[in-house]
């Protein structure tokens, strides 16, 4: 077993970035199973309530290039505990909330540090696990977002059973302090990247302006415009079916309480295999080939989901494949990116371009919630959800493989080999 292998540290900073990683999504998630709640009790529209789903994500882009040019100055470990404090602390306001204005402002403070967490803890894991197992540790680390998803589920289904409505859906938020919690975990056991901490005091002598903008040189734009055009793709289409889906197994279909967390755990649990599977995947046939698996099942699947006229039985059978295919794809992200890009602008050119996917996709499920009223929600769903996963696609046919290859040295450029030759980035 390749886990037995690793070092205390290599460990322990998997369980920390798990950690973070499952009560990230538990403390996003927790909102798309509310908005049937909020649609009744504050009267607000299906666009409205995707506004409310959008304003997180794009916060979460802001959140995530900052606190990635935060993490390349100070450290992945003190950005990560940040980070995971703040949307703790915001999505336990937001079950305080008395109003539309009240619940935005708190969606959105909540967005900037979830988006930070995903930049500092991707960086770290794939710094401090060696190269042979850099895929398959970020990808099991990344399995943590089901678990999360799993957790809000089931905690949707037990407050929605045994308390008033509009009580349940507070209480739903205010288990979203606990990731608090983890920060004291994180800060006795969770060492700063070796990789990181060689380079600390020249990197802090650069220019903050020029250090932020050094993933728009010159010779890294393609890169960077490349993989910001694949985490949209990516991050656009879960997103528009993860904050829709509760709402349309309810009003669309005709599901009960039970019955909508009992559909989408079938999906949680296809998503935990998709993150298990596309980690091994990633380390095996590459990341560009999982790529392309998981974005065109994901495709394929969501169009039959939606747009077939299948019964509920075949619906709920179909939700495994489909989960497995929609988040087999992050499994390799996170990797991927740390290739790509120098110690002395990882962070902040992962966590910009992975970001900024999450800032433009968090418009599809606004733009889903508008059209809702024109075409049918599954319709909307449906289309968005291709849309992106095209978007995907076109994306990884114009990067180049990166499995095997060291991280990339601060003396070379991503399109220098050693020698300092041009590389060839002709799609593997």
């Amino acid at each position: 077993m390749w886990m037995t292998e690793l070092d205390k540290t290599e460990r322990r900073t998997m369980a920390g970035c798990f950690l973070g990683w499952t009560l990230d999504a538990l403390d996003v998630q927790v909102y798309s199973f509310v908005i049937p709640a909020l649609m009744v009790g504050w009267h607000i529209t299906a666009a409205e309530a995707g506004v409310l789903g959008t304003v997180t994500l794009l916060a979460s882009a802001i959140g995530g290039w900052l606190s990635g040019l935060a993490a390349d100055r100070f450290g992945r470990v003190a950005v990560l505990q940040a980070t995971i404090l703040w949307y703790a602390v915001f999505t336990f306001a937001c079950g305080f909330t008395q109003n539309y204005e009240q619940l935005f402002i708190c969606r959105a403070l909540q967005g900037f540090g979830f988006g930070g967490e995903w930049a500092a803890g991707a960086v770290l894991i794939g710094e401090t696990v060696r190269g042979a197992y850099r895929g398959r540790a970020v990808g099991i680390v990344q399995s943590g977002w089901a678990v999360g998803w799993g957790m809000a589920a089931l905690l949707f289904g037990l407050f929605f059973s045994i308390m008033p409505e509009q009580l349940a859906w507070r209480a739903l938020f205010w288990v979203g302090l606990a990731p608090a919690l983890l920060v004291f975990w994180v800060r006795r056991h969770v060492p700063e990247s070796v990789v990181f901490t060689k380079g600390r005091r020249e990197r802090r002598n650069r220019g903050m302006l020029r250090q932020l903008l050094a993933i728009f040189r010159l010779d890294y734009l393609a890169t960077t415009l490349r993989v910001s055009a694949l985490a949209t793709g990516s991050i656009g289409g879960s997103y528009t079916f993860l904050i829709w889906l509760p709402t349309y197994l309810k009003t669309t279909r005709g599901l009960s309480i039970i019955g909508t967390a009992g559909y989408t755990t079938v999906m949680i649990v296809g998503a935990f295999v998709g993150f298990i599977l596309g980690a091994y995947l990633a380390d095996s046939i590459g990341r560009k080939r999982t790529f392309m698996v998981s974005a065109i099942g994901s495709a394929v699947i969501l169009a039959a989901y939606m747009l077939m006229p299948i019964s509920n039985g075949a619906m709920l059978v179909l939700g495994f494949p489909l989960g497995l295919c929609a988040f087999m794809m992050f499994s390799p992200m996170g990797p991927y990116m740390t290739e790509l890009f120098p110690t002395r602008m990882r962070a902040a050119g992962q966590g910009f371009c992975y970001n900024f996917g999450r800032g433009i996709g968090a418009l599809f499920p606004a733009l889903v919630g508008k059209l809702t009223s024109v075409m049918g929600l599954g319709n909307a769903i449906a289309a968005f959800g291709i849309a992106a996963y095209a978007v995907m696609l076109l994306a990884v046919l114009l990067l180049p493989e990166t499995l095997g290859r060291p991280l990339p040295d601060d003396a070379e450029t991503p399109l220098q080999n050693e020698s300092g030759a041009a590389k060839s980035y002709t799609p593997s």
